[in-house]
């Protein structure tokens, strides 16, 4: 594959890397909290009373008070924009979605289809019926 291609599957990791944003990402104790337009929000902890949390999100710095069951926590700037999804430390609803918004802005693939599944079945029939249903699902130009 030509490094022009390259492009669209990986992000510099150099950028992503740098040490000041790391310690800097690590003093804002960020979260995701739910939004009403956006599905979530970026929100750095203010305070943790109990089972409540007073939080400020970053896009508006408005504190509102979260329930600790709704927020969800986010990955270091270092899995910005990762290839493999498996690889966040966070694997939550939030950081999925938001790793997506992330590659599909910057023009990245987002999606693979290239995954190998390996299944164990007693019927061959029961083998073919999932590669059948698996290829309907696939849109083909």
């Amino acid at each position: 594959m030509a490094d022009s291609e390259l492009q669209y599957l990986m992000v510099d990791r150099g950028v992503v890397n740098d040490p000041a944003s790391q310690a800097a990402w690590a003093a804002k104790k960020l979260v995701w909290v739910p939004h009403d337009a956006a599905g979530f929000a970026a929100a750095s902890v203010v305070e943790e009373k109990g089972d409540e949390v007073v939080v400020e999100v970053q896009e508006t710095g408005k504190k509102t008070t979260v329930h600790k069951d709704d927020i969800q926590k986010m990955n270091p700037p270092k899995f910005s924009k990762v290839e493999d999804m498996a690889e966040l430390t966070c694997l939550n609803e939030a950081s999925v979605l938001h790793n997506l918004k992330e590659r599909y802005y910057s023009g990245l693939i987002y999606v693979s289809m290239d995954c190998c599944i390996c299944l164990y079945q007693h019927s061959f029939f029961g083998v073919l019926a999932l590669l059948l249903s698996s290829l309907l699902l696939l849109d083909f130009p």
